[in-house]
C-alpha cells in the first residue's frame, strides 16, 4: 500500500523531511532514555532513515530498518550504510532477531486498520521487558480515505488514538505519552497522535 506513490515522491520527502516537528525530539528522546549503548532500534516504515534513523545512530545505537519502498530505502542506504535496511511490507514483516526499542512513526496509518493490531503485537512481542515504542496515529474518527502529497495520492486509515492505546494495552504495555501532535479540524486534517508505550 503507498509503495509505488512513496517511490514517486522520495526525493522530495527526502529533501522537506530533514528534521524533527514540533515534540517529536522528545518523544525519540523518551525511547530511548532506558537503552544502553549499542542498543538495536527497529524502525518500522522507516522511508529515508530521517529524521529518526539518524537520530538514533547519532545517539550511539544501531537501526534495522524495514520499508517497503525502493526509493526510500536506497537514500536510508546512501545516509547510513553501516546500519540494516530490509525491503518489505509492514503488514508482512515478522521479526527475526532481536531489538530493544521500536519506533512505528507517520507510517501505520498507510495500511487498513484491521491490520494495525496483528503489525503492533508482532512488535511488542519482540520488546523485552521494559522496551519502548513510539508510533503515530489518526487524530479522528472517519473511514480510510485518500489524500495528496507532492501531487501523488496517498492511503490512510487508523483507529482511534484510545482504541490504539488499548491494544497496546491488550499486548502488555504502559501509557508513557499519548498527545496529538495536530488536532484535527473537521475537515482535510484529520488529526495525528503520538504515543510512546513501555513494555511491562
Amino acid at each position: 500500500m503507498n509503495r509505488d506513490a512513496y517511490n514517486k515522491v522520495a526525493q522530495q520527502w527526502g529533501e522537506a523531511r530533514s528534521g524533527f516537528f514540533k515534540n517529536e525530539r522528545h518523544y525519540l528522546d523518551t525511547l530511548l532514555a532506558p537503552l544502553p549503548p549499542g542498543s538495536t532500534v527497529l524502525d518500522l516504515g522507516c522511508g529515508t532513515g530521517r529524521p529518526m534513523a539518524e537520530q538514533v545512530v547519532a545517539s550511539g545505537h544501531r537501526v534495522i530498518g524495514v520499508d517497503q519502498s525502493e526509493a526510500m530505502l536506497e537514500q536510508a542506504r546512501r545516509r547510513l550504510p553501516d546500519q540494516c535496511w530490509l525491503l518489505s511490507p509492514m503488514e508482512r514483516y515478522v521479526p527475526d532477531r532481536d531489538f530493544q526499542a521500536a519506533i512505528i512513526w507517520d507510517s501505520i496509518f498507510h495500511l487498513p486498520r484491521s491490520e494495525h493490531a496483528g503489525i503492533l503485537q508482532r512488535v511488542v512481542e519482540r520488546l523485552p521487558g521494559g522496551g519502548r515504542l513510539m508510533l503515530t496515529v489518526g487524530g479522528s474518527s472517519h473511514p480510510a480515505f485518500t489524500d495528496f502529497m507532492f501531487g501523488v495520492e496517498f492511503f490512510y486509515d487508523s483507529n482511534l488514538p484510545e482504541e490504539t492505546e488499548q491494544i497496546l494495552r491488550d499486548c502488555g504495555c504502559r501509557l508513557l505519552i499519548g498527545e496529538f501532535m495536530n488536532l484535527p479540524d473537521g475537515a482535510r486534517n484529520k488529526g495525528r497522535y503520538a504515543i510512546v508505550a513501555e513494555k511491562r
